[in-house]
């Protein structure tokens, strides 16, 4: 199994103990499917904070599906300018996004250290074929990613910029809290004042002028780690955004 730079092979989880199966986000597994994956699994793969997982314009041999930790996808321009498409978080898919076989569309970058489950892409065909469930869960992901970011361009498109911070920290908080990333407390988000900006089409100085409002309102708290959500409440009726609305979702 290829690495990539600030990553090493790890193997912690069969798949009949992954810790993310018991959470009450996920659907059950039938027992035949559970016995597929683990062998359409080949493994683990640590990768450190700030590593690039997955780089625009190269081939990928593998899928990869969150463990634990943060990441996010983007896009750059030829002068470097960076936009952030989406968060990753316990549970997501990567890879699959875009070209299905061909080059990688976008980049991943490691927020925090990342766990991944690592899937051979070559074999997806066999999945297709072989398991018609598992193939309507992982397009069933891929039409969650693009509900998200079609609700991600309205926000780019139309909300002020107050919503616009508004709902993008909201989201985040919500899809952290479904998959236990917050634990018992509260949920600090591992972002910088960079990330938002890159994520919402703003200025940096138009982005911190923004989150001053969100801090001076109470609704957030911005420390060296990140954001920590204080009413998450607060922040979804300033985005007028009634919340994520999923109920359980698939696991690969």
């Amino acid at each position: 199994m290829a690495e990539q730079h600030g990553s090493r092979s790890a193997r912690r989880y069969p798949c009949e103990k992954c810790p993310l199966r018991p959470l009450p986000a996920f659907r059950e597994f039938e027992p035949q499917e559970l016995a597929y994956i683990s062998t359409f699994k080949k493994g683990e793969l640590a990768v450190d904070r700030g590593a690039t997982v997955l780089v625009e314009g190269n081939h990928s041999a593998h899928l990869y599906t969150v463990l634990s930790g943060w990441g996010f996808r983007y896009k750059l321009l030829d002068d470097g300018r960076r936009q952030i498409l989406n968060y990753v978080m316990p549970g997501d898919l990567i890879g699959l996004q875009g070209s299905v076989m061909g080059e990688m569309q976008h980049s991943v970058e490691a927020l925090s250290e990342l766990l991944l489950c690592v899937f051979e892409r070559d074999n997806l065909h066999g999945l297709y074929r072989e398991h018609p469930g598992l193939a309507y869960d992982i397009t069933w992901l891929a039409s969650r990613e693009e509900r998200m970011l079609d609700e991600n361009l309205l926000s780019v498109g139309r909300r002020t910029a107050l919503e616009r911070a508004a709902y993008l920290i909201a989201f985040i908080h919500a899809r952290a809290k479904v998959v236990g990333l917050n634990g018992k407390a509260p949920v600090e988000i591992p972002i910088t004042q960079q990330h938002v900006a890159d994520t919402l089409g703003l200025s940096l100085v138009h982005t911190n002028k923004t989150l001053r409002k969100l801090i001076d309102r109470k609704l957030i708290h911005w420390r060296d780690g990140g954001c920590e959500v204080i009413d998450a409440d607060g922040l979804q009726s300033i985005a007028g955004w009634d919340g994520l609305g999923e109920g359980r979702r698939p696991l690969v």
